[in-house]
């Protein structure tokens, strides 16, 4: 017996230790956040070497993101980034994927030109370009185009890909002759570098989530197979990305298994990345997660973005994020604990602590729980209340009839009107089936459900720009003087969030900050 316990707080022990480390991140952001980052690209053997995209612009900074330049402006109308890639020979050499062509560099980004345009907007539309060994294989929103030449001619491919919408391409690191595309429609794998393509299917047995119900395993439905989104190549599997999780194959993609999802808000992943140790990173419900330890992890609880367009890693797996709100690198998830510890209590000193600002934020809102408990509880008691009835008449017809047996008297022999007559009456009536259930109860539920969507959407606000503060504090301390232009901003933006809590608690965070 004492063996068992000891094992189970082991156990115990280890799954703590896990969940309090992945979630030990802390997010800095190194990009203007009025830039919404579209790609991002980081150097295999420079961390301080980064490029990245907004909207049609492509920057590059020599300094881990303290500063910044501008490389390329795309023209055209609505330009954007999809993709950045380094040649995988030469890494001075960039491709970058657009929606306006396929940009190419020989020097770093410091000299670029158009090397595919397309010929109408679908093929213009480029989503994912891979060079590898001195061919160009891009993705465009109609169909696969292969270059021999390094870009300089090109031809579509005339299989079934001649007019898929391609959106990602990678090739199997141990045998680059394998080329892997995901499509809107499928996945396609080549043996033979892009000579002859063949679609993978996933015959994929889902099991059942209710396992006490014992359903038998079944083969998805054509219209319930899931939809493709991105695959990543490591050396030794492949990791595809789809609308049902994350799915991997060990054998060169014959066959594929389905990853966990527990611990995944959502299993429609976005995007993923793989670092040589296989932890897999992924972007599922504008959140990113990391699996590891057969379980997934957020790592964004600290990251203020609605949505996360690309993630990297440097060559020590520090985590990069392009965002719409910026671009942002988290620390290594290999810090301690109690790194964290000091830091939090460091940072949140002297202030409301999260969920004393969530409550007096509910309290301002009035979406207080105890509100529709009290909701229930009075319309339960109205039953009780008798309905009251009052009623009141009046009576005209008395008459009165006068003969006093005059046959010449005037006045003699008269029907007069009498006096009126008042009448009322009081009525109580109870509906005792009231008690059980009565019809205020269906309105009830009603609105505490709109109350209850109400309320979540305040705590995850307040909860967002709380540690979003505690972030923007962190980075003013570690700022350098020279960089006054920058610290500025900052302080702006912690006083815009300090006053935006306040709007949202009615004044009780300043109030309440020692």
């Amino acid at each position: 017996m004492r063996k068992i316990i000891l094992i189970l707080l082991l156990i115990c022990a280890l799954f703590f230790k896990g969940m309090a480390f992945c979630e030990d991140l802390l997010w800095q952001e190194i990009g203007d956040a009025n830039l919404k980052a579209t790609a991002l690209l980081i150097h295999p053997e420079n961390n301080d070497l980064i490029y990245f995209a907004s909207a049609g612009t492509i920057l590059k900074a020599e300094d881990s993101g303290k500063s910044y330049r501008t490389l390329l402006l795309i023209k055209g109308q609505d330009p954007k980034v999809n993709f950045l890639v380094f040649d995988s020979q030469d890494k001075k050499q960039i491709y970058a994927a657009t929606s306006q062509g396929l940009f190419y560099s020989s020097n770093a980004g410091l000299n670029w030109r158009k090397v595919f345009k397309g010929k109408n907007s679908l093929e213009k539309d480029c989503q994912a370009v891979l060079a590898l060994d001195g061919r160009i294989y891009l993705g465009t929103g109609s169909g696969l185009f292969i270059s021999r030449d390094k870009g300089r001619s090109w031809y579509k491919e005339k299989s079934s890909l001649s007019q898929k919408s391609i959106l990602a391409i990678d090739y199997n690191h141990k045998n680059p002759e394998y080329i892997y595309i995901v499509s809107d429609s499928g996945l396609f794998k080549s043996k033979d570098r892009g000579e002859s393509w063949q679609e993978v299917y996933l015959a994929l047995a889902i099991e059942s989530e209710c396992q006490e119900d014992n359903y038998e395993e079944d083969i998805r439905e054509e219209e319930d197979k899931p939809a493709l989104k991105y695959i990543y190549c490591q050396k030794n599997n492949i990791y595809l990305a789809t609308s049902q999780g994350v799915f991997k194959s060990s054998d060169e993609g014959d066959s594929w298994q389905l990853i966990s999802s527990y611990g995944l808000l959502s299993k429609d992943i976005k995007f993923l990345l793989v670092n040589e140790k296989e932890d897999i990173y992924a972007v599922a419900a504008n959140a990113i997660f990391l699996y590891r330890n057969q379980r997934w992890q957020e790592l964004s609880l600290r990251l203020i973005a609605d949505e996360i367009n690309s993630l990297a890693l440097d060559d020590e797996d520090s985590l990069y994020a392009a965002c719409d709100s910026g671009l942002f690198k988290a620390e290594s998830t290999d810090r301690e604990v109690s790194t964290k510890d000091h830091l939090f209590s460091l940072y949140s000193k002297n202030e409301p602590a999260i969920l004393e600002v969530q409550q007096a934020a509910i309290k301002y809102a009035e979406v207080d729980p105890q509100k529709i408990i009290n909701w229930r509880k009075q319309a339960a008691r109205k039953a009780i209340l008798p309905e009251l009835s009052i009623g009141l008449d009046r009576n005209v017809t008395d008459l009165w009839h006068w003969e006093g047996g005059s046959t010449t008297r005037e006045g003699d022999d008269i029907l007069t009107r009498g006096r009126d007559a008042i009448e009322w009456d009081v009525s109580l009536k109870w509906d005792l089936g009231e008690l059980i259930w009565n019809d205020d109860q269906t309105s009830i539920d009603v609105r505490s459900k709109l109350m209850v969507q109400l309320r979540d959407d305040i705590v995850d606000s307040v909860t967002r720009l709380y540690f979003e503060r505690l972030r923007v504090k962190y980075e003013i301390d570690n700022l350098s003087i020279i960089d006054r232009k920058k610290l500025i901003d900052k302080e702006i933006r912690l006083e815009e969030l300090t006053a935006l809590i306040d709007a949202a608690t009615g004044g009780y965070f300043s109030r309440n900050c020692k």
